[in-house]
């Protein structure tokens, strides 16, 4: 056995340089990326969130692959569709022996943490710390769940979760690489904002979009006016306002609540930023903000999430690492929230999980796009006509250019849109292009099959 010097047994036992990145995953929910400066939102700014699109990269075809929150975060913990790791509706709770990004790199030698909004039904499995929200929890003085139990603090949720945030990245072990998850209950429903934006936007109307006066069919229970609450919009609607005008006021009482909501987690965002900066942590830390789906903003008349319709399938996704991606970029390629665990892995220098059915998107963020990366992606939202919005099963597929949404209904029916020429998805062309449902259709039975899932059972004739 060689003998090692004394210089050389002294070196071994020094501290080592840290060579995996940290790794910092914030998600807010329901943060829609149109209510985003850095994706060109024309309702308010976001001047913390846009430093990562500025310092770093912004994805622009991110999606969902069941958009709704429980369902969503499994999605991203696991690498794998909803029909696969057990977790298709709000109902569902997270099997707490299925491996997780969490388990993976709490095994390599990461210090782990999960701090804000669970949401699986479960204790988080595989951190060092958590302290996560009971169910949705509540935006003032929310309980927190502990490993020493269930204890309550003074304060509004968005800063609170920041607070423990920081005080995770102040006390951690600084020899570990750290892979902590801050998730916001903001801006969710019923978007109570706190004290400091309290009166913001008294001033201001918000714009409407295009569409927030198209009908809304199907039975759907979202709609702005019509289906939001006294508790929503903190008053009772005025005497005798139905129809349009109905929606017009309860437009501007939802989303000025909803944007001062964000505005908080804006501020988070720009405090967490700030202490990386100032603790010599920017350049080894990866840091991403993103939300666990997007959000109707009054698009199509709606609120909430749930259909394949691009305002609720689309997630914003922002990261920044300055040793590995360039600042000031834009990524289009089609990326998926069961992406991020393969990502967060080949970043830390593991061998893939052949049980995670995303793939890493490193090259992607890089700006380097694979030969292989996918051309469309699949989507399946599983909870069929629920008791509260009574929104229709459905999947489909879209390409960078249509998309093919079928849904749970006794006769089939599918809408087929032309993303490059109506991307607001007005017209519905299924009817007109039979040739290309056709094409889309195989691409949905080929995608079925490569992820495992099954169609809906039809008939011969269908």
């Amino acid at each position: 056995m060689p003998l090692i010097s004394r210089r050389g047994l002294l070196a071994s036992l020094m501290p080592q340089p840290q060579t995996q990145p940290n790794i910092l995953f914030i998600m807010s929910d329901d943060h829609a990326a149109h209510a985003i400066s850095a994706y060109g939102s024309k309702i308010n700014s976001t001047p913390n969130i846009d430093r990562l699109a500025k310092e770093g990269v912004r994805f622009d075809n991110c999606f969902c692959t069941n958009s709704i929150c429980t369902p969503s975060r499994a999605a991203i913990l696991t690498g794998q569709y909803s029909h696969i790791n057990g977790v298709n509706t709000l109902d569902d709770s997270i099997d707490i022996k299925r491996p997780t990004i969490a388990t993976h790199l709490q095994s390599f030698g990461y210090q782990t943490a999960m701090i804000g909004k669970w949401h699986l039904g479960t204790q988080p499995q595989g951190f060092d710390h958590w302290r996560i929200l009971p169910g949705q929890g509540v935006y003032y003085d929310p309980f927190f769940l502990e490993k020493t139990g269930r204890k309550q603090y003074q304060g509004y949720c968005t800063d609170i979760i920041t607070d423990f945030a920081i005080d995770f990245l102040k006390e951690r072990d600084a020899s570990k690489p750290f892979f902590l998850m801050c998730h916001h209950k903001a801006p969710h429903r019923p978007w109570d904002p706190g004290p400091k934006y309290k009166n913001l936007f008294d001033d201001k109307d918000i714009p409407e979009p295009s569409n927030l006066y198209q009908p809304v069919g199907r039975g759907l229970k979202m709609r702005v006016g019509e289906d939001t609450t006294e508790r929503d919009l903190k008053m009772k609607p005025p005497e005798g306002l139905t129809g349009d005008a109905l929606r017009k006021w309860a437009y501007q009482r939802y989303m000025k609540d909803y944007l001062r909501c964000v505005q908080s987690v804006d501020d988070s965002v720009g405090r967490i930023l700030d202490h990386l900066d100032a603790n010599n942590l920017r350049e080894n830390t990866i840091v991403i903000y993103t939300s666990d789906q997007g959000f109707f903003l009054g698009d199509h008349g709606m609120f909430d999430k749930r259909l394949m319709y691009e305002e609720s399938l689309r997630m914003p996704f922002l990261a920044r690492y300055p040793k590995e991606i360039k600042a000031g970029t834009r990524n289009s390629d089609i990326s998926l929230n069961i992406d991020f665990a393969p990502t967060f892995l080949d970043y830390a220098g593991m061998g893939r999980d052949p049980k995670m059915q995303g793939e890493s998107f490193r090259q992607n963020l890089q700006g380097r796009t694979p030969p292989t990366w996918r051309q469309s992606m699949y989507y399946r939202y599983w909870m069929h006509d629920d008791r509260d919005h009574h929104v229709p099963g459905h999947y489909g597929v879209r390409t960078k250019t249509h998309k093919l949404i079928r849904y749970q209904t006794t006769e089939p029916e599918y809408e087929l849109f032309d993303m490059k020429k109506d991307p607001h998805e007005m017209t519905n062309l299924a009817s007109k292009q039979p040739a290309l449902v056709a094409t889309l259709k195989r691409e949905i039975t080929r995608l079925q099959h490569k992820y495992g899932d099954k169609p809906y059972e039809l008939s011969s004739s269908q």
